[in-house]
């Protein structure tokens, strides 16, 4: 995904790093770069407010039970599978 505009921070990147961004996971300087990109990239901003939102709702359901050890990274994987399929 791309807005067609130039930024420090490229959308791919951004988007890649959404979920460690909302889990607080960035360094500032990381944090600052995602913010700014999504102050300029309405597309993006959109994606994060989705990616939010299914956060909030699993944190809502599911905030109780306990979560396998290797979930997040079979997630993030099959994100990236399915984008690269979108891509096609």
């Amino acid at each position: 995904m791309s807005c067609g505009k130039h930024h420090d921070t490229p959308c791919s990147e951004v988007l890649d790093r959404v979920y460690t961004y909302l889990d607080g996971e960035l360094d500032s300087d990381r944090i600052a770069k995602i913010r700014q990109h999504l102050d300029e990239c309405s597309p993006c901003l959109e994606e994060y407010g989705l990616e939010e939102a299914v956060k909030r709702l699993v944190a809502k359901h599911c905030g109780c039970d306990p979560v396998p050890h290797d979930l997040r990274s079979k997630v993030l994987t099959r994100i990236e599978q399915v984008r690269a399929q979108m891509a096609e």
